[in-house]
């Protein structure tokens, strides 16, 4: 279900952007996601969403954004797509991420976001206008399997569909890459499964790798995610209880080999694992100019 809200401001700063792609502003201008990913943090209690099924739309998201960015003295980064997917499938009728978009634009900020959907590219124009400041566009892929996929990320864009957005996109000069997280244990913790991620990744022009390799399990994101083991995986949710029981952080059991495996396979491919920023992109005489 689609519930329009008005929302009181749009912009949080950000305490420490370089731990987070250097980003210094987020928002979002939608709660709730309709990919319904099984695994998805945002469901739980926390974040105060009464119900993830629902997708609560912002519609004053770009006036809100027009006034705050007025405000801000800094330039810095605006991020979206940490909470909720921008490119969630309201965004086909309400387009408040292109919008807010343009107005990123308008005022010359940099960009970055995340998104698990193809559809970012309706606003290639957008973005390509901002980059001439600095946008990025990580892609989130934890398997390149498209069935797999169907199960753990049910009405999300396949991951065909997204390293084809990629190639596009980096292809026009975008900075692009992949967060690789949460790797799901005993689903997508295996040798086959991070370097597959690796060598499409390279095929699809990415200039980067952000890797977890473990998930986040709390209170009701951990109900829905064991249901749903129990449909898809059966016997599955023993190991996770016998594994990591009450525990938040999740990490492979095999991390450590993994984890030189995936480092490798990127060297090989030269890609990083440490995701380029605004900050770091631009010259300090440009960062300068900008900050007066």
């Amino acid at each position: 279900m689609i519930r329009e809200i008005r929302a009181k401001s749009l912009l949080v700063s950000c305490k420490n952007p370089e731990s987070w792609f250097g980003v210094k502003y987020n928002m979002n201008v939608y709660r709730g996601c309709e990919h319904q990913c099984i695994y998805c943090d945002s469901r739980s209690e926390c974040y105060g969403i009464e119900n993830f099924n629902d997708v609560l739309v912002k519609i004053n998201a770009v006036e809100l954004l027009r006034s705050e960015l007025a405000s801000k003295r800094i330039k810095g980064t605006v991020g979206t797509g940490a909470m909720s997917d921008p490119y969630t499938f309201a965004e086909s009728k309400y387009n408040l991420t292109g919008e807010t978009l343009k107005v990123i634009a308008e005022f010359g900020f940099p960009v970055h976001i995340t998104t698990k959907s193809d559809m970012i590219l309706k606003d290639v124009e957008t973005l390509q206008e901002i980059n001439r400041v600095y946008a990025s566009v990580s892609f989130t892929l934890t398997t390149c399997d498209d069935e797999l996929a169907g199960k753990l990320e049910p009405l999300a864009p396949s991951p065909t569909h997204r390293l084809t957005a990629m190639r596009k996109l980096s292809g026009l000069g975008i900075c692009t890459g992949i967060n690789l997280m949460p790797v799901l244990p005993f689903i997508e913790d295996n040798i086959h499964n991070i370097t597959g991620i690796v060598e499409k990744a390279a095929e699809s022009g990415a200039s980067y790798i952000v890797a977890w390799f473990g998930m986040t399990l709390r209170d009701r994101q951990r109900a829905y995610y064991y249901e749903k083991l129990d449909k898809l995986f059966p016997g599955m949710k023993q190991k996770y209880l016998d594994k990591f029981k009450n525990s938040y952080s999740c990490t492979i059991e095999n991390e450590a080999k993994i984890r030189i495996v995936f480092e490798e396979a990127c060297k090989k491919h030269g890609i990083s694992t440490v995701m380029p920023s605004y900050d770091k992109a631009v010259p300090v005489e440009q960062l300068t100019l900008f900050d007066s």
